[in-house]
């Protein structure tokens, strides 16, 4: 398929992803910044996205399961790569093989991987009650450092819970959670801020920073400009344009009914590609910068959008869905979710361009 032929193109800057790397590490003067790929890359690509970030002189990167990794481990060649998820019994070699870091969450975990002789991350928990050692837990290492005999331990990691909300009185209490939690294990650097903790000031600094959504443009300070660039944009054909009159209703269960004579364009889009049934009646496209409002319901396939002030759009045309006139927090917005659920989501139709410039 090529984007001649295409119904949908989305375009993944990889340049821009490695520029939004490049100013997390001027924000986080006090220790390295990795690259966070799960989840495919945010739904951009994890191999395209790992390997120009591999490029640019990123050594840190970390994935959520063993699966994606192992997909990965190619592509950043003598990188620390390291698995968020915790170590799945029975796949204790395959990290050995691969030179794998698992991140370990709990006694069980330490207990396997000890005396490996590999580094290993340990992740202690201050407030999200996922994944994590415990207070307990941390009480039991504390009194018996035995159990961390024969484990090299390269960092000692947290995830905070509210930190894009700077007012949350979380953001108070997990970095003293956490300074607490390292003093009672053996000395090691530290990871603790996501995108937006760098954001959050000093007391967020540490050895390794593990930014994901701002690395794909999400914005890391809600309320506030975003201070990353953008790196996406998808584009949908026109399928077909056609004149209703007043009072005619347009898709599923007649939701919307038209104010007046209207155009409505159908677009190649649907539910089917990630693009929420929720934006039914919310969302919008853009046709050479001028909005467009959707209505009617998103569907599997297609989607509809009042194009009646913009008549030079016709079949074949192209509406912007996301990009510089719809960046994912726009979208996440109308669709009253957030801008990793739109990236994650975007689906396997589209045809995917990867510029680098």
């Amino acid at each position: 398929m090529s984007s001649d032929t295409a119904q949908a193109v989305l375009e993944v800057d990889l340049g821009a992803i490695t520029a939004n790397w490049q100013a997390l590490r001027i924000r986080h003067p006090s220790g390295s910044v990795a690259g966070v790929i799960k989840g495919d890359g945010y739904g951009l690509g994890a191999r395209q996205v790992a390997a120009a970030l591999h490029a640019a002189g990123c050594r840190h990167f970390f994935v959520a399961y063993l699966d994606e990794a192992l997909a990965v481990r190619d592509a950043v060649p003598s990188a620390m790569l390291a698995v968020l998820g915790g170590l799945i019994p029975g796949t204790e070699d395959a990290y050995v093989a691969h030179d794998l870091t698992p991140v370990l969450g709990s006694l069980d975990e330490i207990a396997r991987w000890r005396g490996r002789g590999r580094e290993a991350i340990l992740h202690v928990d201050t407030g999200m009650s996922r994944l994590g050692l415990d207070a307990r837990e941390l009480a039991v290492l504390a009194h018996d450092r035995a159990r961390l005999d024969g484990l090299a331990i390269r960092y000692v990691m947290s995830h905070l819970v509210a930190s894009e909300m700077p007012d949350d009185p979380l953001n108070q209490i997990q970095p003293q959670r956490f300074a607490a939690a390292r003093a009672m294990l053996p000395p090691a650097q530290g990871s603790l801020a996501n995108s937006s903790g760098i954001f959050l000031g000093s007391a967020f600094t540490s050895d390794l920073a593990r930014p994901g959504a701002a690395l794909y443009g999400v914005n890391p300070t809600p309320g506030r400009p975003n201070p990353m660039r953008g790196v996406v944009r998808l584009s949908v054909r026109v399928l077909a344009v056609r004149d209703v009159p007043t009072g005619a209703t347009v898709g599923y269960n007649a939701t919307w009914t038209a104010p007046r004579p209207s155009r409505i364009a159908t677009a190649a889009l649907g539910y089917a590609d990630g693009f929420h049934r929720a934006l039914s009646g919310r969302g919008s496209a853009c046709f050479d910068g001028t909005p467009v409002p959707l209505v009617g319901r998103v569907s599997m396939d297609l989607t509809t959008f009042d194009v009646t002030d913009c008549p030079a759009v016709q079949p074949g045309c192209w509406l912007e869905v996301l990009g510089p006139h719809l960046s994912p927090d726009d979208v996440a917005a109308a669709a009253g979710t957030n801008g990793y659920e739109v990236l994650t989501s975007l689906g396997r139709r589209f045809h995917r361009v990867y510029r680098t410039a």
